[in-house]
């Protein structure tokens, strides 16, 4: 389907932010995990997260929604495989990564699977990983990609893996191991991008009763020489139990960036509830990006305020630890005065699409002026107007959606923002900016 600008009226307002998908998917794992019913509150219901808690109940958590929260009685980390055949994760990339660990607790062989996009993703530096701790798994295509078939049996140990990939590999770890036979010491190798989302992880398991602990070292045996004086961080987790608790999932900073980009590209006033100050997530570097681009931003504890008067500045920018947000800036980029240069990325490459190169492609066809690069892309403010092909991601559908607010822009597969933010359309509506899904 098209989607497309259906109207726009005077940009502004009061708007919550969507629950956050990464919250969300670590908080039904973690409760299915744990001993005892948990209640999890202002859940996300997308696609990616109803993939873990289609898992989660393949593996022997009872799940239940109820009208305010989502009930989830645990398996106590005793899993068991009931599904007759792979499980589909959809496109959930997050599903994948994290459950590949998780299954391997399960008493009986688990298949893990996906749509087209899912099977491209590359799963071999987790695969690899696990080995050492007595976790198989075999790529049954031979090609270190889904359909992975995972084995029983979970020894735990000491290994290491490669930061600069995918930090879901290191949560994968993480999450799982205290469920492991003897605990894990995992060491993360040079350079470790998106420490925050791994941050998110100890925070959430924190809260449901598991300890880590957190250390640095500036050579360790475990490792190759090439790595010895580099920074490698330690994560060792003892053997332990998950503990049910009633938990409250916080606002999506990743998809509130498209709320707050359309203050910031349009010019206005708005609130964005539920984004709170302390935040663990990385994609809290939005405000901060927004505001060396020009806009006015007042943090409070639970919310955040924006202003702007429409024009926006280049900076320079590096997204190391915040990659989700790549294609917002990139729009804000398009929209801005002057060339911005994006840096940090190039483990963006390996996203639903090659995000890098989807959106220099799609942001060329707006004729816009850019350089590619390995991590990033330069961009030169100006566009016009056109039509761009989502290419099935759903961050690419929602960021460019924004340049409707001064250009004609049509963007094919534009319905697959139910990925993480279903209720984009009427978010946006709310502050003025209606979109619409029509037949192509």
């Amino acid at each position: 389907m098209i989607l497309k600008v259906k109207n726009i009226s005077e940009i502004g307002g009061v708007v919550k932010a969507p629950p956050s998908k990464s919250y969300s998917h670590r908080a039904v794992i973690l409760a299915s995990l744990a001993k005892g019913t948990s209640k999890l509150y202002d859940m996300l219901y997308s696609q990616d997260t109803l993939a873990s808690i289609r898992v989660c109940k393949a593996l022997g958590a009872k799940i239940n929604e109820h009208d305010d929260y989502l009930e989830v009685v645990g398996t106590g980390g005793k899993l068991h495989n009931s599904s007759k055949g792979p499980i589909d994760l959809g496109n959930s990339g997050t599903t994948l990564r994290l459950m590949t660990s998780v299954a391997a607790l399960s008493d009986n062989e688990v298949t893990l699977t996906g749509d087209d996009s899912l099977k491209t993703r590359p799963m071999g530096l987790l695969m690899d990983a696990l080995l050492p701790l007595g976790v198989e798994s075999v790529s049954l295509n031979e090609n270190d990609k889904a359909p992975i078939l995972i084995k029983p049996g979970y020894a735990g140990g000491e290994t290491n893996i490669m930061g600069n990939v995918s930090s879901q590999f290191i949560s994968s770890i993480i999450l799982s191991s205290p469920l492991s036979d003897n605990g894990v010491a995992l060491y993360v190798l040079p350079e470790f991008k998106s420490k925050p989302y791994v941050n998110m992880t100890l925070d959430i398991m924190r809260k449901f009763g598991v300890k880590v602990l957190k250390g640095y070292y500036l050579k360790h045996e475990s490792c190759d020489k090439e790595y010895q004086g580099c920074r490698i961080d330690e994560f060792k987790v003892k053997k332990q139990y998950y503990v049910a608790c009633d938990y409250t999932v916080e606002g999506d900073y990743s998809s509130a960036s498209y709320l707050l980009a359309l203050i910031a590209i349009n010019g206005g006033k708005a609130k964005i509830r539920n984004l709170f100050r302390d935040s663990k997530q990385g994609d809290r570097y939005i405000l901060d990006i927004l505001q060396e681009m020009g806009a006015t931003i007042i943090r409070g504890e639970d919310y955040v305020e924006i202003a702007s008067n429409g024009d926006l500045k280049a900076i320079d920018v590096n997204l190391a630890n915040a990659p989700d947000l790549l294609i917002t800036v990139a729009v804000l980029a398009a929209m801005a005065e002057g060339t911005t240069n994006i840096s940090g990325v190039a483990h963006a490459r390996v996203k639903e699409t090659d995000r890098i190169d989807t959106t220099c492609r799609e942001l060329e066809k707006l004729g816009c002026k850019l350089t590619e690069r390995e991590d990033g892309m330069s961009i030169t403010g100006g566009v016009t107007s056109g039509k761009v092909d989502s290419h099935g991601d759903h961050r690419l559908a929602m960021a460019f959606s924004l340049i409707g607010l001064k250009h004609d822009i049509e963007i094919t597969n534009g319905e697959v923002f139910n990925v993480s933010f279903p209720n984009f359309i009427e978010a946006m509506a709310e502050l003025g900016f209606e979109l619409e899904l029509k037949d192509e």
